[in-house]
């Protein structure tokens, strides 16, 4: 393995844990940490991240560019890289619509850079919890190789751009989609007094539905990222022809829920259904 200059593009949660793992496996990892946070600065700093203070800089050094941004972030940070004149090869690893990467695609490609889409799914990886991307483009096996023996199992499905975030899509689809309209289901029984028949029902006929209610969850604290991403997943379905609708409402059921940031006492859907009747 040839150990490459990686610009991580930006330090969250998701970002610097993939970041350790292209450090655990020998690459230089830079990341752009002027106006950032000191969460972040102390975010980069455990993941062996070392800060090329600003974009242009870290972008100057690397030949890699890995974006992992909140969705609606993601084609404002692909012009900013391409209107820095980068070109080498830049992985968008973002919640986004197929149509949304391949655009990204065009941006980057049209200023001379090489494009990769990819789909993580899955927790934050680390050491004895791997986690999983899925990449697609012509250079996807490249990405792959940077990875190839750490905690982050790269999968390449072969195909064009687009395929990886499809796959992102529907897979999102289930585990942050369901979420949502059980939260919902449960806010509205809340407002019509049913909800104690509710939980007597389900205790018999859907006894796994009770538990997810009354279950910790990290989904609260991460809603207001999950607004755009409902918006892509949405995007998506209205393009195969499906009807978005349902997806859209979750991303206002999301938004309901944005005061939870970085709230760390992982509240259940039972403790936030009351959040989610209120108007914005």
């Amino acid at each position: 393995m040839t150990a490459v200059t990686i610009a991580l593009l930006h330090p969250g949660d998701m970002g610097s844990a993939i970041g350790a793992c292209a450090v655990r496996r020998g690459h230089r990892v830079l990341c752009a940490l002027q106006g950032r946070s000191e969460a972040t600065h102390r975010r980069a700093a455990a993941a062996g991240l070392q800060d090329a203070g600003s974009l242009e800089s870290a972008l100057e050094q690397a030949s890699v560019v890995l974006s992992v941004c909140p969705p609606h972030g993601a084609l404002h940070l692909a012009r900013r890289v391409a209107g820095c004149g980068f070109r080498g090869l830049f992985v968008d690893a973002n919640a986004i619509a197929p149509a949304t990467a391949r655009m990204a695609a065009r941006i980057i490609e049209d200023a001379g850079g090489a494009f990769v889409d990819g789909g993580i799914v899955g927790a934050p990886p680390q050491p004895g919890k791997p986690g999983r991307i899925y990449l697609s483009g012509a250079r996807a096996a490249e990405v792959m190789q940077l990875f190839e023996g750490s905690d982050l199992n790269a999968v390449d499905m072969a195909g064009a751009v687009g395929k990886a975030s499809a796959f992102k899509a529907c897979f999102a689809s289930w585990t942050k989609g369901t979420w949502a309209l059980l939260a919902s289901i449960y806010a509205a029984a809340q407002a019509e007094g049913v909800d104690d028949a509710l939980r007597a029902q389900w205790s018999q006929s859907h006894p796994d539905l009770l538990k997810q209610l009354d279950a910790p969850s990290l989904n609260p604290a991460k809603a207001w990222r999950w607004i755009s991403e409902m918006e892509e997943i949405a995007l998506t379905y209205k393009s195969t022809g499906l009807p978005e609708g349902f997806f859209l409402t979750a991303a206002q059921l999301y938004r309901r829920l944005e005061q939870y940031k970085d709230d760390s006492t992982q509240p259940s859907i039972a403790k936030v259904a009351a959040q989610l009747r209120k108007p914005l």
